[in-house]
């Protein structure tokens, strides 16, 4: 007999009962994680290298059992997590779950299909479709980004981050102009955001292909009304220094909703200077897209018709879980012409079919395989309904109004960033030393450290307009009022602590 009679037979590799039985322990053990989440630090305390010297060198020769593994993941690797699902997590901005994301993933895993072209798995590509669609009407945006829309270019897909948005926008127009300028000419290219964009985009333009010195980022100011938007004055003044130069501007990436601050561009007056020299315009609103369903946030994207493409993460606050940023564009065929390949054995008759009613998602996107992941975001989507989302997000904004009334009413403390959302941006303030940037800056990153080594709360900082501040972003989904007052209970006992000394 051969080496295959030592192989594991097919029922030990995958069993259905026993799968049933592991996965109600794994259930269990999830569940009582959460249960038990608040009793973990939340920014995790270990030191470099102490997961890896608990761990085994090489894997194991024969197999293991589940409690066992689990007693690791338990000892081991959760000591080791920082945890994002904490009640009491205000660093980042959320990466919130919910029941019906865990749903939606098991059964995303469980099909385990590949949907990569429409032939492959029709109801992969469709529901996506659908999905997208249904969130769009949601945030309200033009038809002309809708598969249903009627313009018959306009749809949307579901990438994994903000990064792999942009890189299939900014490839699509790099490849629209180059074959109209030609590839001698490809270095003549620029791109052009804010010092306040996300910095995934200076990354991004490198891998196209950008030249690093053509990667214009316009500085922001502390501007009354529009604190650290990008000024289409000064975007205007750099474009026609560029074109004086023989450069050729290609693309430029707006925002609703900054990382460091929730810094609004206003969308209408850089459309009209996009426009102006034909330029892509791409919208980041990875964070702040998902409030826009609620209708007092929905003017923020105003002037959102004007731009080509628009990205959001529901990952982020849409109780989806990580992995799904939704790119809507009008002129899918662009992605298509740029991304396109045609192996022969992917070859059928949709291969080359492009319209409303058969999408093959690979060509929008940088890789072949994807997963079923629209079923995810349509069990959220299903399962809470569009009121329920919106009570979610109301309430994380109404947390975040209390907490910058708690500063507010502290006056050792200071609001330096307008609340937009559910970010507060703010500072202790030293009264003692002449209000001097570098004494503030060090006071305040005592105080990050003071309160983040405690366990009890996370919290982040940026620095904007060379003031270096704290971040508490509201937006677990498990945090409640409770976890607000409790947090700003530990700061200002870390505040007290630091003057005192």
């Amino acid at each position: 007999m051969g080496s295959l009679d030592f192989v594991n037979s097919n029922d030990n590799l995958f069993n259905p009962e026993e799968f049933r039985k592991q996965a109600h322990q794994v259930v269990d053990f999830i569940a009582n994680y959460y249960t038990q989440i608040e009793s973990y630090p939340v920014l995790s305390q270990v030191k470099p290298g102490d997961i890896r010297n608990q761990l085994p060198n090489t894997a194991p020769s024969q197999s293991e059992p589940l409690q066992s593994i689990l007693k690791d993941i338990t000892n081991v690797i959760i000591p080791g997590m920082t945890h994002w699902q904490s009640p009491n997590f205000f660093a980042f901005f959320p990466i919130n779950v919910s029941t019906a994301a865990f749903l939606g993933e098991m059964l995303c895993t469980g099909f385990n299909c590949a949907g990569f072209s429409w032939q492959v798995s029709p109801a992969i590509a469709e529901l996506e479709m659908v999905v997208m669609d249904w969130l769009a009407n949601m945030i309200n945006l033009p038809k002309s980004f809708l598969f249903s829309g009627g313009s018959g270019t306009g749809g949307g897909i579901i990438q994994n981050t903000t990064s792999d948005a942009i890189i299939m926008t900014l490839n699509a127009a790099r490849d629209r102009v180059i074959k109209k300028i030609g590839t001698e000419n490809m270095m003549k290219l620029v791109v052009y955001g804010s010092d306040q964009t996300h910095s995934t985009f200076e990354k991004v333009s490198k891998a196209v292909g950008i030249n690093p010195n053509n990667i214009r980022l316009i500085p922001t100011v502390m501007k009354k009304g529009q604190p650290f938007s990008m000024c289409p004055i000064k975007l205007r003044k750099e474009i026609e220094n560029d074109v004086g130069k023989g450069l050729i501007p290609l693309y430029l990436c707006g925002s609703v909703g900054t990382t460091s601050t929730n810094a609004v561009d206003p969308l209408e007056q850089l459309a009209d200077v996009a426009t102006e020299y034909g330029m892509w315009f791409h919208v980041d609103a990875a964070y702040a897209g998902s409030a826009c369903i609620c209708p007092e946030f929905r003017h923020f994207f105003n002037g959102i018709e004007r731009v080509d493409s628009v990205s959001m993460n529901p990952h982020k606050w849409l109780l989806t879980g990580l992995g799904c940023c939704c790119l809507w564009v009008k002129r899918s065929d662009l992605l298509v012409k740029a991304m396109r390949v045609e192996p022969e054995y992917l070859k059928n008759e949709w291969s080359s079919t492009e319209s409303n009613s058969v999408v093959n998602f690979k060509d929008w996107q940088l890789g072949a395989t994807r997963r079923f992941n629209s079923i995810r975001l349509w069990l959220v989507l299903r399962s809470h309904g569009v009121e329920n989302l919106q009570n979610h997000i109301r309430s994380d904004v109404r947390m975040a109004k209390d907490f910058e009334l708690f500063v507010k009413s502290d006056p050792r403390f200071e609001i330096v960033v307008p609340r937009l959302f559910a970010l507060v941006c703010f500072r202790l303030i030293n009264p003692n030393n002449n209000n001097s940037e570098d004494d503030n800056e060090l006071l305040n990153q005592k105080l990050l450290d003071l309160v983040n080594s405690s366990g009890k709360i996370y919290v982040s900082h940026t620095i904007v307009g060379g003031i270096y501040l704290l971040r508490f972003a509201v937006g677990a989904t498990l945090t409640e009022e409770c976890h607000v007052i409790a947090a700003w209970k530990v700061i200002q006992e870390g505040a007290t602590q630091l003057l005192k000394n």
